[in-house]
């Protein structure tokens, strides 16, 4: 099934890189917001800065965003010391080929993580990459509507 993810994780802390690292994985891809940092919030907590320079220890990193603002995504970009793509229109995996190829990666060399079946999955999917699916790294304060999406997501995807 195109949009059942190869792992389905609380949240992007739960990620083995160990394990990642042990199939060959070259490149991490995040989605940005909810995945990495709360919606348009346009920081990152220190907790995921801590863990994103663990990544970075071991993997490529980039972002890759469906986020159109380029003001948004370049103040993202001056926070990185990583890729941010924005503008990535997923789930087309064409901005994902792009970034791997400029790298001389192959997609089963990489991984898409994501907080979104629809989008961030099915990109990796359709791009031939691992790809790992996490809730909400806000999920605990989400309103009610965007959790009950969540949900019918994830009941989708079983």
């Amino acid at each position: 099934m195109i949009i059942k993810p190869d792992y389905n994780l609380k949240c992007v802390y739960d990620i083995n890189l160990d394990e990642l690292k042990n199939q060959g994985i070259k490149v991490i891809m995040f989605d940005l917001d909810s995945t990495i940092m709360i919606s348009k919030s346009g920081c990152y907590r220190p907790e995921t800065e801590e863990w994103l320079n663990e990544v970075k220890d071991k993997f490529t990193v980039a972002v890759i965003s469906n986020n159109k603002s380029e003001e948004y995504i370049g103040k993202v970009q001056a926070l990185s010391d990583f890729t941010v793509i924005g503008h990535a229109s997923k789930p087309n995996p064409k901005k994902m080929k792009q970034y791997l190829n400029s790298l001389g990666i192959k997609p089963n060399e990489a991984v898409m993580v994501g907080d979104r079946p629809l989008t961030d999955i099915v990109a990796g999917k359709l791009l031939g990459c691992k790809t790992i699916l996490v809730d909400s790294i806000n999920a605990e304060n989400e309103n009610r509507p965007t959790r009950f999406v969540r949900w019918l997501e994830r009941r989708v995807i079983r």
